[in-house]
């Protein structure tokens, strides 16, 4: 391929894997752009900005991109390529853009492409029937099913198995560039987080995850009993497909490199409905829950649970409060606010602690206090591999991302 693409030439993005940072509704999926079908079409939320973003499975030389956009199309967009997902180079700015079909001849490199529009030009999303990447190189990836394995457990789930890894007064989400301000955590996953860590630290360090492409750091304050510092012996992050109806779950995206996330209150004052948490004793369900430390029989662990907010804004991979970038599902559905749904993140963390609630603390203090931060390290192929598989098709998959 020479600069243009040849009618009869089938675009290296075709049939691809595809992300989007929304869909208009479950007739309107991100695939639909890549898929040769010049009568499917994607559609995103109605709003600024949007982006799809291809996968080419491979490096490539990328000589044009074709935009067949549909009548809601965008005035203003760039094109952008990657080799990791992560750092992104633009190979094209567009500026009162005219709609059509828009043939964009370009220089450039990667695995990834991606279109970024910023200025709708109805009050519409934007909307392409076709997005079309030409060049040479890229390939199939084979480890990206497509279909569900007989036998497979239908739950929308993979999961990362991290034990605790250190103990510090930090916290590089609330107070960044500020070691020693935070009261104290318990880190779990990469291996290297401090006050000071950035998306690029942790990507570039050691994690003690199962699996080890996990360079994510999951990080809780700290519990005590007695005085005396209880760190967890199972820890278990289930990434989940449930809280949204099966239409948002197929259009499920995957989470983005370095989306940091707080959930829970850490400066609650009562268990009331900012306590997402919740407290249980192992294998003994006749004990009960509750939002704050409940009495575990001796032969029982005390368990955490915290589910983290699916419903991304698009834009942001964080927020002044380190939350409001994020929202619940109301009714199986993310709301307009947040159109983006992702993985619901559940952190589970069994303590080996039973015995009288009075004995027990954290370090932001009683139960109902238990908070958890979220800063992602995912390599994004390997996030994206595991939603298409494990969430979009709802397939319950371990460690390895597979059934």
């Amino acid at each position: 391929m020479q600069g243009s693409a040849d009618a009869a030439e089938t675009p290296i993005s075709q049939g691809k894997p595809v992300t989007a940072s929304s869909a208009e509704n479950g007739g309107s999926a991100a695939a639909n752009a890549v898929d040769g079908n010049g009568g499917t079409r994607w559609s995103s939320a109605f709003s600024d900005p949007q982006w799809l973003q291809v996968d080419l499975g491979a490096p490539a030389t990328i000589t044009q991109v074709v935009l067949n956009w549909e009548a809601a199309y965008a005035r203003d967009f760039t094109i952008q390529t990657s080799a990791n997902g992560t750092s992104w180079t633009t190979i094209n700015t567009t500026v009162n853009g005219t709609g059509g079909v828009q043939t964009l001849n370009v220089s450039g490199s990667g695995r990834y492409v991606k279109l970024n529009t910023t200025r709708r030009a109805t009050q519409y999303g934007v909307s392409l029937w076709e997005f079309q990447v030409f060049g040479t190189g890229g390939s199939t990836p084979t480890n990206n099913p497509t279909t569900i394995p007989p036998g497979a457990v239908r739950v929308a789930e993979f999961l990362a198995d991290c034990p605790f890894s250190h103990r510090l007064p930090d916290d590089p989400i609330v107070f960044p560039g500020l070691p020693g301000a935070s009261h104290m955590h318990s880190f779990f996953g990469s291996t290297v987080t401090n006050g000071n860590s950035t998306v690029t630290d942790l990507a570039n360090g050691p994690s003690n995850c199962n699996p080890a492409v996990d360079k994510s750091s999951y990080w809780v304050p700290t519990l005590y009993q007695d005085g005396v510092a209880k760190e967890p012996v199972i820890t278990t992050f289930y990434y989940l497909g449930e809280g949204v109806n099966d239409a948002v779950r197929e259009n499920t995206q995957s989470l983005p490199f370095g989306l940091r996330i707080v959930a829970g209150n850490a400066k609650a004052t009562a268990p009331d409905a900012t306590t997402i948490s919740r407290w249980s004793c192992l294998h003994h369900n006749e004990s009960g829950a509750g939002k704050d430390f409940i009495n575990c029989p001796a032969d029982s662990m005390l368990e955490s649970y915290l589910d983290f907010p699916q419903c991304w804004n698009g834009r942001d991979l964080d927020s002044a409060d380190h939350k409001s970038h994020m929202a619940y599902p109301v009714n199986g559905a993310c709301p307009a606010t947040h159109p983006v749904a992702v993985p619901k993140l559940r952190q589970v963390l069994r303590y080996p602690v039973n015995g009288d609630p009075a004995r027990i603390r954290l370090s932001s203090g009683a139960g109902f206090t238990m908070h958890g931060d979220f800063f992602n390290a995912w390599p994004q192929a390997e996030m994206d591999r595991r939603v298409a598989y494990c969430i979009r098709l709802k397939v319950k998959c371990g460690a390895n991302g597979q059934a």
